[in-house]
């Protein structure tokens, strides 16, 4: 989903979120019993925290049959009559079924057999069963019901358009459903409506029947959808253009792509790029995996940019742009055919719509395009930064406000960001293999994932762990603030050292560790690439060149986009002691021998003391004069009792203390 505008201030939804029961029930669907987990930032009271996302029931499938045939004259009522039949899979012994119904937008008129009776309350509809249902058993319930003449900001009629947009639970306010990411069902549609209407829905037209001034649209949808994702688009005489799409390799395997707009629009380029688009991102994420194509221009009381409804994209009025319609369709792969589990895991679905504008830009203009879209997402992101984490585990039970989910900042911007520094860190070849390998993983597709399962994913098919990677620009907010100081010394014989030391200032949040390019400029005009992995603050480098350098350019790429950064000449004695560091012995807790390593900017004599919790020195001290670099030594422990110890550094007017643990 996206703003009619980029980037927007605030939010790229808008809606009233009302609570229906869900602190109870946490989520139903393909997941049902499947164990999540959500990651909890070091330093909170646990690690992580595993929950359940379990519900008594899975919704197989929804069929409903709308008459909304009134909804297309003056005055443009919001009220319908319809029915609805649920079809459920029973996961833990039940005789009720408890639903997501909006009070103030549905009125339930009566239930059928296996429900014997029903209480609406709320904004929940609680069905009595005939009897206790057992794990296995499929129930179907049918349901009449009516929507009320009310503006929900979930069912639209007014101008001779009918649409609904319902995310993230909005679809609870024009049928009872259990309305949580994670629910994914098959969908069956009927809808009368006047014999000029032109109507989509999800999935494919199985049938439009004519009778006198009426006609009946009949969507049936072959793979399940999120309730969020269900939508209706129609308009009295709805211009449609219907082209195929022959799958690369083999022509005579095609599906409809239909576009429905006003006459006054001139969808035409889309229409014409749409097979280009579809082939690019079936190269890079897996076969287009769904039996229709889907596009709906919508009318001004279309808020946002676009909506990806799964086959049916909604678009504002004026939303035949490529980057809108790259960013929608591409959550086909990312959004519909693997849906995030939680909202909490909203940004598996937006951050990487977002990155796909920019990937289809370097596919029609090269990587310069690419690169220029992403550092303005990057510098919007930087002015208008909410200060929290892209990923909040609270998210996954208490919906948050719609600010904060659909965040422009954070959970498009700084995500399709967080996702370019992925490719930066893998490199192209193991980045665009994990994109693929998790679009076309089938325990996600046409189901859900969370964080974890991404990030697990991204470790097994890397072949690294880059679980450092996602803690810090997932679990934690804001982003590395580097102020960097660096100096020249002619070391003679036609040689020069470059010191660069690297510091991190940011006071609201961790350290960011980065691989980070330095370019090196030479008097003669040319110049040098170097890279090191920043790995500990206030870092200190040396490197030795034949000829002289004159200056630096920190990341000159801009490979790592979430970041401000400011570079100094000169190293004076006081930034030059921050660049020593007594490391965490390794192992600690240990038994028989530890190593002791310890970094000096500059050439130093070093003391090094071993003491007892009472400060008594226990060993004799390590002393030593060496070059500046990173030097180890071991201490053995065998003259040493089990107990906590502590290590001492000193250089200079530099100390530093470490606390070690023997076991023995």
């Amino acid at each position: 989903m996206t703003g009619e505008q980029f980037p927007l201030s605030v939010s790229l939804k808008r809606f009233r979120f009302l609570i229906a029961g869900i602190g109870i029930f946490i989520l139903a669907g393909s997941y049902a019993q499947k164990p999540f987990t959500a990651h909890v930032p070091a330093g909170n009271s646990a690690d992580t925290v595993h929950f359940y996302m379990k519900h008594a029931y899975d919704v197989q499938k929804y069929e409903l049959n709308l008459d909304i045939y009134d909804n297309y004259k003056t005055p443009y009522s919001w009220a319908f009559h319809a029915s609805e039949v649920i079809t459920v899979r029973v996961d833990s012994a039940l005789n009720f079924i408890r639903l997501n119904a909006v009070n103030t937008s549905l009125q339930i008129d009566s239930v059928g057999n296996p429900g014997i009776s029903f209480t609406h309350a709320n904004d929940t509809l609680v069905i009595q069963l005939d009897r206790t249902y057992q794990p296995g058993e499929t129930v179907q319930v049918r349901i009449w019901y009516q929507h009320k003449n009310i503006k929900d900001n979930a069912f639209y009629t007014n101008g001779g358009f009918v649409f609904t947009d319902t995310p993230p639970e909005g679809s609870r306010k024009w049928f009872p459903c259990w309305d949580r990411p994670a629910d994914k069902a098959l969908l069956d549609l009927t809808a009368k409506v006047p014999l000029n209407v032109k109507l989509g829905s999800n999935g494919g037209l199985a049938d439009s029947l004519i009778t006198g001034d009426t006609i009946y649209y009949h969507w049936i949808s072959r793979d399940p959808i999120s309730t969020y994702l269900i939508t209706i688009a129609s308009k009295i005489d709805y211009s449609l253009d219907i082209v195929y799409r022959h799958k690369p390799g083999n022509p005579a395997d095609s599906i409809p792509a239909r576009f429905y707009y006003q006459s006054w629009q001139v969808p035409d380029s889309i229409e014409a790029r749409i097979g280009e688009m579809t082939d690019y991102f079936s190269s890079l994420f897996g076969e287009y995996p769904f039996e229709k194509i889907g596009f709906a221009t919508l009318n001004g009381s279309f808020p946002w940019g676009g909506m990806e409804n799964q086959t049916m994209i909604n678009l504002t009025a004026n939303g035949w742009q490529e980057g809108l319609v790259s960013h929608e369709f591409s959550h086909m792969w990312f959004g519909d055919l693997i849906t995030c589990g939680t909202w909490a895991d909203i940004w598996l679905n937006e951050s990487f719509a977002t990155y796909c504008e920019s990937l289809w830009l370097e596919h029609r203009s090269g990587y310069s395009s690419y690169k220029n879209h992403l550092n303005q997402q990057a510098d919007y992101y930087l002015a208008n930064n909410p200060k929290i984490p892209i990923y909040n585990p609270s998210w996954a039970i208490h919906t948050p406000n719609s600010n904060f989910l659909y965040n422009s900042a954070l959970e498009y911007d700084k995500g399709a960001c967080v996702l370019h520094q992925l490719r930066y860190v893998l490199g192209d070849s193991l980045f665009f293999m994990v994109m693929k390998a998790y679009a076309t993983d089938t325990g996600f597709m046409y189901k859900n994932a969370v964080t974890e399962d991404f990030i697990a994913l991204t470790n097994a098919v890397s072949g690294r762990d880059m679980s450092w990677f996602f803690d810090e620009w997932l679990y934690h907010p804001d982003h590395p603030a580097y102020s960097s100081f660096y100096d020249v010394q002619d070391i003679g014989s036609g040689r020069w050292n470059l010191e660069l030391l690297i510091s991190q200032t940011q006071t609201t949040t961790g350290f960011f560790k980065m691989p980070l390019q330095v370019k090196v400029l030479f008097g003669d005009s040319t110049d040098t690439l170097i890279q090191v992995i920043n790995d500990t603050d206030h870092q200190f480098f040396e490197f030795t060149f034949l000829k002289q350098p004159v200056g630096i350019v920190f990341d000159p790429n801009r490979n790592i986009l979430l970041k401000t950064a400011i570079t100094n000449l000169g190293i004076d004695q006081k930034q030059a002691e921050i660049g020593f560091r007594l490391f965490q012995n390794e192992p600690n807790p240990f038994r028989n021998t530890t190593t002791v390593t310890y970094r000096l900017p500059v050439a130093s004599s070093v003391r090094i003391t071993v003491m007892d919790a009472n400060g008594k020195e226990v060993l004799a001290p390590f002393t030593s004069s060496d070059a500046a670099g990173t030097h180890s030594f071991q201490i053995s422990a065998k003259d040493l009792a089990p107990g906590v110890y502590f290590c001492k550094m000193e250089a200079g007017k530099f100390n530093e203390v470490r606390k070690m643990v023997l076991v023995k």
